[in-house]
């Protein structure tokens, strides 16, 4: 048995690595948008109160009003800011209901807000270790919002299947326009590398693009 596990200690050793570099990266873009955007505005958010206080206190009832009105408009907008970001990091839904319904709630909302059809098949994900789940859905969420900068499609499809070799194939294909910058993956990839996973974009069956995403029995189950 031992002399069975060893072949695989070093590829096991590269993707541990490969993951810490990724969330590392991960922390420093939050760190980034936290002081540049959160951060920013509640300190201007505590200005404007400050003004606030002392227009109150020389009888500027009208001005005082006028400001805590804009206050309070740049605080719901950084809730909303922090809202997504918790949002982005880990939806409550794939934490608390799992994959399947993550996927779905996610679908629901872009077929809502964009008058378009979602068709899913991703039941085969429920299957996935936490990292895979987590990973997979990131990689769904962004195939799924650059189809739509692309020009909006009238369907996507996001198929999660199991592979022949045990692994697992992703597919999110739209019927939209094509997409020709091979750097709009960029992200989508270095996601899938953390998996030890690998990308495939090709023209899909609609005259839109089809990613193809897939992970390896050891990524996908461990």
């Amino acid at each position: 048995m031992m002399a069975d596990a060893a072949p695989e200690e070093p590829g096991r050793r590269e993707l541990t690595e490969q993951v810490l570099a990724a969330e590392q990266d991960e922390r420093r873009r939050i760190a980034l948008f936290l002081h540049d955007g959160p951060v920013q505005s509640l300190s201007g958010v505590a200005l404007m109160l400050d003004a606030v206080s002392d227009f109150i206190a020389r009888g500027r009832d009208a001005e005082a009003q006028e400001i805590l009105d804009k206050a309070l408009m740049r605080t719901r907008t950084t809730i909303g800011e922090l809202r997504d970001l918790s949002f982005n990091i880990e939806p409550v839904v794939l934490r608390d209901q799992g994959f399947t319904p993550a996927v779905r709630a996610f679908a629901d909302q872009v077929g809502l807000s964009n008058g378009i059809q979602v068709d899913l098949d991703v039941e085969a994900g429920d299957a996935l270790a936490e990292n895979a789940r987590v990973g997979l859905y990131q990689i769904i969420r962004e195939s799924v919002n650059q189809a739509l900068r692309r020009g909006p499609p009238t369907r996507i499809s996001i198929r999660v299947a199991e592979a022949e070799d045990g692994g697992v194939e992703t597919v999110i294909a739209d019927d939209g326009a094509g997409e020709r910058r091979r750097a709009s993956y960029d992200d989508i990839e270095e996601q899938a590398r953390t998996l030890s996973g690998r990308v495939e974009v090709e023209a899909g069956q609609d005259g839109g693009t089809a990613v193809r995403v897939t992970l390896p029995p050891y990524a996908a189950h461990r």
